[in-house]
């Protein structure tokens, strides 16, 4: 279903192109003659799977008409009519999107003979290249078929043959999107939207009698296929099912011993250690690791009833070990259970060491719907196309659970982890192309990192990328850092074109800024802790809320307890990042609502001091934490500032993100880009007054955190 999502990436659409020959230009007298169609699989035309049909018009074909598509009566002589042809056609079409050239002409075609027929006809979803092309190049001389495929540098084949403009039609499309992501219309509904705003070629062919090429987005369509969802698997993580501490089993210890010890144990698996360790030299990392389990076992001793218990368990250990992050939500462990058709898995931490174990039986009171296999698609996408579609998923995901009642911040947190899969998904196609472009394998160890939001686990879905690289050695500009350099570039062109666009600030590992060795980021934080104004710490506060997606774990968490421990009680570095935020003024005014445009920006007028505030006192008193929340309750638990304020900005935190979200929702599904900014008249009056409520009690926020830094030396 994720081809008809509104969220759909256009490089990702599973369409038909179509095309008809006809009898007449009038669609009221025209009767067809001819039906091609061919299919684009993930936004890419498959021209091994298409649809040809000459159809019996069951009248004359003027002479005209032959004369543009050669088609005669003595061709069409013994087809099918109309009526028998429309359910194989259909049958072809399915669930997909309909593209073509002036489509509307098509549209209104098929739906008269359709009428003619006494046949219901089921309008698809639709979009029409001679419109996208017009958004994209609004002054080119003409839009014919035949225009579009020069300026594209398009071979159109076999013209005037239904199945040859099909292709060209689709080859168009194909050519079109990245221009279309170039002007930020990416999604299936943006290209909608934008379609329907061409009111002067919309109006045009109205009076021609053709049907609407494009019809506007609305919220009542796939959005709402996962409208409800079972909420555990997504508001409970790993480590509250894990078994711990893990169980291992030496190497070369028989099979009977570990059917013993799971026996006397209770337990259905254990993990192996590496070759030459022994269970007593533990911790041991996930990717060194093994794992046996029962079914193993039984599998050993029905091939070979008399010998099987004498040998070392190594020759039956699954390796390499499949495992799940500790930190991950349940619906992970069960998309990759399910993928990988497995009963078991380790958990692993931060580091990689492995830190328990995961079992199907730990999961059976679990019910999950499609929406838990989002997670495995991502990581498992080979290329941008299927990354694109799985992608997709994730606003319909959202709003089944805030239909379901579940926490806008838990919904946010769900967001950031499958952000970070895809960074991380983005990490390991990069690699691969910097293999097959002959730069061979990290010249080092390194760790990609989020940051910002993603990393706090606090991303919406107005998001662009924020992330980092640190290695483990290497100069600025050096052979290392180059290497670093070209991988960053894939990895953020990999993520552009699935979706999340690249940062307008150049927060991205591709930029120098961005990347380094953990000694070039140590000279980094120390000169960030020296600067003297505000304005010199753009953007540097984001780094302070980072979290490794993909590479050494061990790595990146030696990065953040350095950068914690450096900026630790560092009070004009705290004060120059509680200034940087500026100061903060609810969107509240004496006779109402100081909105623009019908909106309030809540992220400028509430969120961000919230964030910073969190942040701030994060960083000067060293609470290791990621979250917003879990920054606000560790410093009330420190007894820093008023119980009640804090209380008040956790609670005004979680009104903000419900209202935000929830619009971002209402806008993608409309076609309109996610923005911070929430339509007031959506709104119900006991909305507007929670919200009002929730403004007013962090109207102080500024004056509060100076308060508990102003009393600290400089």
């Amino acid at each position: 279903m994720a081809s008809r999502t509104s969220a759909t990436p256009l490089l990702a659409l599973d369409a038909i192109a179509l095309d008809t020959e006809t009898t007449s230009l009038d669609p009221k007298l025209a009767r067809i003659v001819e039906v091609g169609a061919v299919r684009l699989l993930m936004g890419r035309p498959s021209e091994d799977e298409t649809f040809r049909a000459l159809v019996d018009p069951e009248i004359p074909i003027p002479q005209v008409a032959t004369g543009v598509h050669g088609i005669d009566d003595e061709k069409v002589r013994g087809q099918s009519n109309f009526a028998a042809l429309w359910p194989r056609l259909t049958d072809f079409i399915g669930e997909r999107i309909v593209i073509g050239h002036s489509l509307g002409y098509d549209l209104a075609i098929l739906a008269n003979e359709c009428a003619r027929s006494g046949i219901p006809f089921s309008r698809p979803r639709t979009l029409d290249v001679r419109l996208l092309a017009q958004i994209v190049e609004p002054s080119l001389a003409g839009y014919s078929l035949d225009s579009l495929a020069a300026w594209l540098g398009i071979h159109a084949a076999d013209r005037h043959a239904a199945l040859g403009d099909a292709l060209t039609a689709a080859r168009i499309f194909v050519a079109l999107v990245p221009k279309l992501r170039e002007g930020n219309i990416r999604t299936l509904a943006e290209a909608e939207a934008a379609c329907t705003k061409l009111t002067a070629a919309l109006e045009e062919q109205h009076r021609a009698g053709w049907s609407e090429p494009v019809l506007a987005p609305s919220r009542m369509d796939s959005e709402r296929v996962l409208a409800r969802l079972d909420s555990y698997p997504y508001r409970h993580r790993v480590r509250e099912l894990m078994s711990s501490p893990p169980r291992f089993i030496a190497n070369d210890a028989s099979i009977e011993e570990a059917l013993k010890t799971m026996t006397d144990g209770k337990i259905s698996s254990l993990f192996v250690t590496p070759a030459g360790k022994t269970p007593e030299n533990g911790p041991f990392l996930g990717v060194e690791s093994g794992i046996v389990t029962e079914r193993d076992i039984l599998r050993a001793v029905r091939a070979d009833m008399q010998g099987a218990l004498a040998k070392p368990v190594n020759t039956i250990a699954s390796r390499p070990l499949a495992s799940v992050p500790a930190q991950a939500f349940v619906y992970r462990a069960i998309g990759r259970m399910d993928r990988r058709r497995v009963r078991h898995l380790g958990v692993v931490d931060e580091s990689g060491f492995v830190a328990g174990a995961l079992s199907a039986r730990d999961l059976l009171r679990l019910r999950a719907r499609d929406a838990v296999t989002l997670g495995d698609e991502i990581d498992e996408g080979r290329d941008v196309h299927e990354l694109g579609q799985a992608w997709a998923k994730l606003p319909a995901v959202a709003r089944g659970l805030l239909d379901e009642g579940i926490e806008a911040r838990d919904v946010a947190a769900i967001i950031s982890r499958e952000l970070g899969a895809l960074t991380r998904r983005a990490g390991m196609l990069a690699e691969k192309k910097m293999r097959d472009e002959g730069h061979g394998e990290p010249p080092v160890p390194y760790a990609l990192l989020v940051l910002g939001s993603a990393g706090r686990g606090e991303s919406l879905l107005a998001m662009d990328q924020d992330n980092a690289i640190v290695f483990a050695s290497g100069d600025p500009e050096g052979t290392e850092d180059r290497w670093f350099a070209q991988f960053g570039t894939h990895v953020a062109d990999i993520l552009h074109e699935v979706g999340v666009p690249y940062c307008k600030g150049g927060v991205m590992a591709k930029n120098a800024s961005w990347r380094g060795s953990a000694a070039t980021w140590r000279e980094r934080l120390e000169h960030w802790l020296g600067r003297s104004s505000p304005e010199d710490l753009l953007a540097v506060d984001i780094f302070f809320d980072f979290r490794a997606v993909h590479g050494d774990g061990a790595l990146a968490a030696a990065l953040w307890r350095e950068a914690y421990q450096l900026a630790k009680g560092q009070i004009g570095f705290a004060k120059l990042l509680a200034e940087s935020g500026g100061n903060f003024e609810p969107p509240l005014g004496w006779f109402g609502w100081k909105a623009e445009n019908g909106r309030i920006d809540l992220k400028r007028g509430g969120l961000f001091v919230i964030v910073t505030t969190a942040r701030v006192l994060a960083i000067y008193n060293g609470i290791a934490e990621h979250s917003t929340k879990a920054r606000i309750e560790s410093a009330r638990a420190l007894g820093l500032g008023s119980e009640r304020d804090l209380n008040a900005m956790i609670e005004t935190h979680r009104v903000i993100l419900s209202a935000i979200l929830d619009q971002q929702l209402v806008d993608i599904a409309a076609g309109r880009p996610p923005s911070n900014r929430v339509e007031l008249k959506r709104l119900s009056r006991d909305d507007q007054a929670e919200l009002r409520e929730a403004l007013s009690s962090i109207k102080h926020a500024n004056e509060m955190l100076r308060d508990l830094l102003v009393a600290q030396p400089s």
